[in-house]
């Protein structure tokens, strides 16, 4: 209902308003016009040029577009979960999803060092990552500062794993581009494969689920990249415990 364009048209008055019904948006259905006009510290008549500026006749009708609105927004929400990962499942055992898991698999088995990039919850994920794999005795860690002097000097022996749920965020392709240019591959997982990020790797993941916007935020589950990490460190384990049952000749 509050689109880019609509929200960066509002004056100082109308964010007011806008601020006013976002904190009271479970009570605006009871809400007068001279009630909101109040909390918002603003005359009826500006709400009225408020309600006329997002498409509506009056308050009247803006309070019932509001909370058809809303009732949307919840519907969404709710059959985003169970829909989403089940599309996402079916996936999972998909010849291109398996081959691309196979593929950074192979880059990441001979690694030394593994770094995890990503900003926002993308970063959180990434420190998790990191976590994960050491857990599973890999040397990793998650960086978001460019000029840390772990990251100067890189090597093939390095590999870096870039999250980022678009695939266009700058200070991700940023850091991913400098990490490359100083030796290390690069490994993305993404929900898109066409997007700059995945364009730029030695390796992409891409994920494909519905991406979900609430308020202007993203909102797109990131269970299939919590699924990736998981499953590539496993694939790490496993790797690793062979390797050790051949050096020391077996279990007899």
């Amino acid at each position: 209902m509050f689109t880019y364009e609509l929200l960066t048209g509002f004056n100082e008055l109308e964010l007011s308003i806008y601020n006013c019904i976002t904190k009271n948006k479970e009570h605006i259905a009871h809400m007068t016009i001279k009630d909101l006009a109040e909390e918002a510290h603003v005359s009826t008549a500006t709400v009225l040029r408020f309600c006329k500026k997002a498409g509506c006749e009056g308050y009247s009708h803006f309070k019932l577009c509001y909370k058809e609105y809303l009732e949307k927004e919840k519907m969404a929400l709710a059959d985003m979960g169970e829909t989403t990962f089940k599309g996402f499942i079916s996936r999972i055992d998909s010849r291109d999803f398996q081959e691309s898991i196979e593929e950074a698999f192979q880059l990441l088995k001979d690694s030394k060092r593994i770094i995890f990039i990503g900003i926002g919850s993308s970063g959180i994920l990434g420190k998790y990552g990191a976590r994960y794999f050491s857990n599973v005795g890999r040397f990793s860690l998650y960086v978001e500062d460019p000029w840390l002097p772990i990251l100067q000097d890189l090597t093939e022996d390095t590999v870096t794993i870039a999250l980022s749920e678009s695939g266009f965020t700058q200070q991700t392709i940023d850091l991913a581009n400098q990490v490359k240019t100083r030796g290390s591959l690069l490994i993305t997982v993404t929900n898109a494969s066409d997007s700059a990020l995945a364009k730029i790797s030695d390796c992409s993941i891409s994920y494909h689920v519905p991406q979900v916007m609430v308020n202007h935020t993203n909102i797109t589950t990131q269970i299939p990249v919590l699924y990736i990490i998981e499953a590539l460190a496993n694939k790490l384990y496993a790797s690793d415990g062979k390797k050790e049952t051949s050096k020391s000749g077996g279990f007899f």
